[in-house]
């Protein structure tokens, strides 16, 4: 096998970084952590194509194709890149998303009538749910780290109250991705317009987030399994970047 050049190996560094980038809207995941890249390869003229499968060949269309677009996207604003071919394989609208994605057409041009749903307002939707789940990881953290500390009195905590970290940096990301501030004096328990929480609704609006992000978490955990299974490599995390 022949050696990669030196700049293309920092070229496949600067492919999975941007794919780093583009999320799995349900599970609220990178598509490189779940392992729905199942290939890549970038030449030296600046040529890249990536292939990517998903646990089942019926995950929703709409998820699909957001994610195989978005992955085009985020390459193709990569300021090295010639050309992006973006694939997905095994799916049963395969044929389909992949001409789409060929010629640019969009949800709606890709799919026609069918594109009933638009996926900005999908995609909204998912991000809310995960800033609820990143809030509710954030707030459980804050309690376990401080058991003296009341669910009630999460209401009052704010940014720069949370430890510095992963759990911390997601929040703020989810917060941003929605719209929400960022400032340390910023309440952290708030919904997706940025109001907050008082008496009763504090513990009730706790529970539902928690049921958020465990739904979340377990979604993940069963496509993560499924994914193996289908491909029967359960020894594979992730191709080598």
């Amino acid at each position: 096998m022949t050696a990669n050049s030196p700049r293309t190996d920092s070229r496949r560094a600067d492919v999975w970084r941007a794919l780093d980038t583009v999320i799995d809207p349900e599970l609220d995941e990178p598509v490189t952590d779940l392992d729905f890249v199942a290939s890549l390869a970038v030449s030296d003229d600046g040529d890249v194509t990536v292939h990517l499968r998903l646990p089942t060949s019926f995950c929703a269309p709409n998820f699909a194709y957001l994610m195989a677009s978005d992955a085009k996207t985020a390459l193709s604003e990569l300021d090295w890149t010639r050309s992006v071919s973006v694939a997905l394989d095994d799916h049963h609208d395969s044929a389909i998303i992949n001409a789409g994605l060929a010629t640019d057409a969009g949800y709606r041009g890709t799919f026609g009538h069918e594109a009933e749903d638009d996926l900005e307002e999908l995609r909204t939707i998912f991000r809310r749910k995960a800033h609820v789940a990143a809030m509710e990881r954030s707030l459980t953290a804050l309690m376990a780290a401080h058991p003296w500390r009341s669910p009630q009195e999460m209401a009052t905590v704010v940014l720069g109250d949370l430890p510095p970290g992963r759990t911390t940096d997601e929040l703020l990301d989810r917060r941003l991705a929605i719209g929400l501030s960022t400032r340390p004096d910023a309440p952290v328990m708030v919904d997706h317009l940025g109001a907050g929480y008082v008496g009763l609704d504090v513990q009730l609006a706790l529970r539902r987030a928690r049921s958020t992000r465990i739904s979340i978490e377990g979604n993940a955990h069963f496509c993560r399994g499924l994914l193996r299974t289908r491909y029967d490599d359960p020894d594979r995390t992730t191709i080598s970047a």
